[in-house]
């Protein structure tokens, strides 16, 4: 048999070897962009990407978290949305390289990561289906076929035709030996094909996920909140002092922080949301609507709150303003009791519709504060990013242990029987915001004239109030800052002090003391488990 005879295959090259790195590529952009149809069919949340991020948060570490949230802050997200394409993006390469000489084993590697997307889809908190696997399988089977065929144009090799005369073999007695080749013309049209393909399927996977919203939208523009059965009372006109660079008063929505685990913004219909409440010592379980809420009194509360996450002097602080229902007037008509009253249940698990977990101390939420379910903040419905339909909010507790949004489950039971989320983590079970302070004005290696600088901000110690702060230059005496009125002992209050600078470098530290006379602590400690202690100290030059 002559050589030429033989069906030969030659190493590929490093063209090819390329070529199949981007074959890798655009059959992973398929299999994802494929995904997304499926998923707006089944639910967004089902999506490869969000359900292996999803995953990926619950197996980080509560100290690379805290990491994420303090360097990345909300853009947390985006940033492990980024990383998870980059990883695919690399592997896909790896694939479509390894492809060109095991066209099998780089399809094979496709299906395998569909399996990985698919078992972190049905294994979220928040799947109650197997159909949650369809988008990562039915992805990653388009990815697969994709790079097999494209490849195939790679890897197939030319022999001489044969005649009406003779054999293949015959004609190549006076022809040139057949090399190995493969089809280029073939592969640019095949690849180009799949890449328009692929970006259309994706553009309408998008947009049919965007339209599932649209219920949820138009019932918060169609809402309007009625008037609170109890508002809250006119906040003093010198709450707010006028020094450039301090925090507003008032927190806007747009500007309140947000930190939690959702890749994908819950967007629930208000007509369609129910809450459930039973669980231990519930003598009359039940199932609230919506419109339930609008028709019971509402109350009118400004409230301060504040995210274990926050580092010393962090941004992840805010005051708004909430119309909701008290939740303890809802708890007790479900003949719930605090423990101090003999109640069997101490811990008060709220769900979300992600599948988040968040346990209160039930004798805090119904010790007499303003614990309530949120419908509005700051005069308009609760934005999505902060909840909508309904969330909680409970003063004095970082919302770790409280402030569950898109909540529909509230479950009684003890702390000794069940971890929510973030106890699985290492955070605290009981968590009451600790007395803390900010510096906002001046800045971090501001560089002020001599003379009198303002020096302001911010202190808060939610429930128990502000009673003093103090301001120290350098290693100095102790000053104490004018108080801007309070509000209310839920909320943030504001101080300043006229400072005289003198040029050079110096220090700035403030400390504030809560109305029970405890005194911000100088120890500096991390963020897990129960939030950060440690004094706000800036650095300036005073030119």
């Amino acid at each position: 048999m002559r050589d030429e005879e033989k069906d030969q295959r030659v190493r590929p090259g490093w063209p090819r070897l390329a070529l199949g790195a981007l074959s890798g590529v655009l059959a992973g952009c398929t299999a994802l962009a494929v995904a997304e149809p499926v998923a707006a069919a089944v639910r967004p949340q089902s999506s490869p990407v969000i359900a292996v991020g999803g995953a990926s948060i619950d197996a980080t570490p509560a100290a690379v978290k805290d990491w994420a949230i303090r360097h990345f802050g909300t853009d947390d997200k985006l940033v492990l949305q980024l990383g998870i394409l980059v990883v695919l993006a690399v592997l896909a390469l790896v694939l479509g390289a390894l492809a060109v000489r095991f066209r099998r084993i780089g399809a094979a590697g496709v299906l395998l990561f569909g399996a990985v997307g698919a078992s972190a889809a049905v294994s979220r908190p928040d799947s109650s289906s197997l159909t949650d696997a369809l988008p990562s399988v039915v992805g990653a089977v388009a990815g697969a076929l994709l790079l097999y065929v494209l490849v195939g144009r790679l890897t197939e090799v030319r022999r001489p035709a044969a005649s009406a005369s003779g054999s293949a073999s015959e004609e190549a007695e006076d022809a040139p030996p057949a090399s190995a080749g493969w089809d280029r013309r073939g592969f640019a049209l095949a690849a180009a094909s799949a890449a328009a393909a692929s970006a259309a399927v994706g553009v309408v996977g998008r947009s049919l996920n965007a339209s599932r919203g649209q219920d949820a939208i138009a019932s918060r523009e169609g809402l309007v909140l009625p008037s609170p059965g109890t508002p809250a009372q006119p906040v003093p006109r010198r709450a707010g002092l006028r020094v450039p660079g301090i925090s507003s008063f008032v927190t806007p929505n747009a500007d309140f922080y947000r930190v939690d685990t959702a890749l994908v913004v819950p967007k629930v219909d208000a007509d369609s949301w129910r809450l459930r409440i039973h669980g231990k010592g519930v003598q009359r379980p039940g199932t609230y609507s919506f419109d339930d809420l609008l028709r019971r009194e509402l109350i009118e509360r400004d409230i301060t709150l504040t995210c274990v996450s926050n580092e010393v002097g962090g941004p992840y602080v805010g005051n708004a303003r909430w119309i909701g229902v008290r939740l303890a007037d809802l708890l007790a008509e479900c003949g719930i009791k605090p423990p101090s009253r003999g109640g069997p249940a101490d811990q008060l698990v709220s769900r979300s519709v992600d599948g988040m977990t968040i346990g209160s101390p039930v004798e805090d939420v119904m010790d007499g504060r303003d614990a309530m379910l949120a419908l509005g903040m700051n005069g308009e419905p609760l934005p999505f990013e902060h909840g909508f339909p309904v969330r909680m909010v409970v003063p004095g507790l970082y919302g770790f242990v409280s402030a569950c949004k898109w909540i529909e489950d509230i479950e009684l039971t003890t702390f000794a029987s069940y971890d929510p989320y973030w106890v699985k983590r290492g955070w605290a079970r009981r968590a009451p915001v600790k007395t803390a302070s900010r510096i906002d004005t001046p800045r971090p290696f501001a560089r002020p004239r001599a003379g009198t600088v303002m020096v302001a901000g911010v202190a808060w110690a939610q429930h128990r109030g502000i009673d003093k702060v103090e301001v120290r230059i350098d290693d100095g005496p102790w000053q104490e800052a004018d108080l801007a009125a309070e509000d209310t002992r839920d909320t943030w209050r504001q101080w300043s002090l006229p400072w005289r600078a003198a040029k050079g470098g110096h220090t700035l530290t403030v400390r504030a003391t809560d109305r029970t006379g405890a005194v911000q602590t100088d120890k500096r400690t991390r963020t897990i488990p129960d939030g950060a202690g440690g004094r706000h100290s800036v650095v300036v030059t005073v030119d």
